[in-house]
């Protein structure tokens, strides 16, 4: 292993020292020559990224719960503890984990796996095949599987992997032409609905249907959008047709605002059953000073993102407020110990604190946290204060306990939260948990 971590950071060195500078005086053909020169380069790394991810998630299999790597690490999956390591996006760390862990959680695909490892093939087609030709079946059985997958493999050294995924679907047309039911039910559960926080606070929405709902949902979207993109105008409609046609709004914005209304809409009808907690709400913090004064700015609870005195105000006025006293060192309201849990004012006290679940690295919202008592309530004779507790995601609420992690308040006001691993962990240094409220950082700061 000494030998093999030494050759790839002397091949990593070599290649930093590559400068690729003087491209406008190279020719068209010099190029493209370079260009598949770093795509090989690029293939290579993608290579052995994948192979080391699939050993990393074999190591921190699910069955192993608390006792695999990515856990004893103290983070929640492998593609978190990859992402850690390496400083990739969650997209790049799913997809070396799930090509590098290919041999495994597919078998029929262990020649495409071998093609990975000899870098015939990019981990990109080798995604591609497995995407295209899906699961085995009662029809079309894992060593037929393995078959196709070979056969794809002679043509997809040559093809991007986009047309790989197109010819890896019609072979699999090809073996099952009557398997219609099974590759609908199969688009059935491969839908979801991902929402990404971008850098600037603003949010992408990635939605995927099945046909049958993607159809309602491109209805709902041509009814919206028709007239603005060249669709039928009918007599009964032409009013609206023209107020479309004549809205100042971009299509896309235009698509967006309805799509918007039509959720928020939805979200009250039968609140209490269908969302729990009745209709969506923004939340907000700002200092009562500026509140008043009509001062500085506010932020978003959920993604700490600044927001303007004036759409503030305008929150304010559908939704009311709620006031939360801090002191001087940032520790809000005490209860004590006459109760076990943390009431719903204290609940927000810690959401305004903490701003989401403190463990390292860990973006959970503070909606989706559980509180935990620093001093343990039975064992410790821990109180039920707002300085006491700390929020904590439920992953990581569990991962605490049973793997006997510790929390220590430390500093000269014991303001300061730290993470003590717990013994026997591969890096036993305390880890210092900051709040990531910046409308409090901002209100301490004065």
């Amino acid at each position: 292993m000494d030998l093999l971590t030494s050759t790839l950071a002397a091949a990593a060195r070599a290649l930093g020292e590559v400068r690729v500078e003087g491209l406008g005086r190279a020719s068209d053909s010099d190029l493209l020559a370079l260009i598949a020169a770093a795509a090989h380069n690029e293939r290579v790394a993608r290579a052995h990224s994948s192979l080391l991810a699939g050993e990393l998630a074999r190591r921190s299999a699910p069955e192993l719960g608390h006792a695999g790597l990515a856990q004893r690490s103290g983070y929640r999956t492998p593609q978190k503890l990859l992402q850690a390591t390496t400083g990739s996006s969650a997209r790049e760390a799913a997809h070396v984990t799930r090509v590098g862990g290919l041999a495994q959680t597919h078998p029929w695909l262990a020649v495409v796996a071998a093609a990975v490892e000899t870098q015939s093939v990019s981990t990109e087609a080798a995604d591609s095949i497995r995407a295209g030709l899906g699961q085995p079946s009662e029809a079309v059985p894992a060593e037929l599987l393995a078959s196709a997958a070979a056969g794809l493999l002679d043509e997809a050294a040559t093809l991007d992997a986009d047309q790989v995924f197109v010819n890896a679907r019609e072979v699999r047309d090809h073996l099952d032409a009557v398997g219609i039911v099974d590759r609908e039910r199969a688009a059935r559960e491969a839908r979801s609905f991902g929402l990404h926080r971008l850098r600037d606070g603003s949010v992408r929405v990635v939605w995927h249907l099945d046909p049958i709902e993607g159809s309602v949902i491109s209805e709902v979207f041509d009814r919206a959008t028709s007239p603005r993109r060249g669709g039928p105008r009918f007599v009964s409609d032409s009013d609206r047709a023209q107020q479309i046609a004549d809205d100042p709004r971009s299509t896309e914005q235009l698509a967006s605002d309805v799509f918007f209304e039509l959720v928020t809409a939805g979200a009250e009808v039968q609140p209490g059953q269908l969302l729990g907690r009745g209709a969506p709400a923004v939340r907000v913090t700002i200092t009562e000073q500026q509140l008043i004064a009509r001062t500085g700015h506010g932020r978003l609870q959920r993604t700490q993102q600044p927001v303007s005195i004036e759409t503030i105000e305008r929150l304010a006025c559908t939704q009311g407020t709620v006031t939360v006293v801090f002191d001087q060192h940032g520790q809000p309201l005490d209860v004590g110990r006459e109760q076990r849990l943390f009431t719903p004012r204290q609940r927000t006290a810690l959401a305004e604190r903490d701003g989401g679940c403190r463990w390292t690295d860990c973006n959970r919202p503070p909606t989706w946290t559980e509180a935990h008592h620093i001093d343990h309530w039975a064992r410790d004779g821990g109180r039920t204060d707002v300085a006491a507790g700390i929020l904590l995601c439920k992953h990581h609420h569990l991962l605490l306990h049973d793997h006997h992690w510790q929390i220590e308040r430390r500093g000269s006001d014991r303001s300061e939260y730290w993470l003590i691993p717990p013994p026997g962990s591969l890096d036993p240094s305390p880890r210092m948990l900051p709040s990531s409220s910046r409308a409090l950082a901002e209100l301490l700061a004065g």
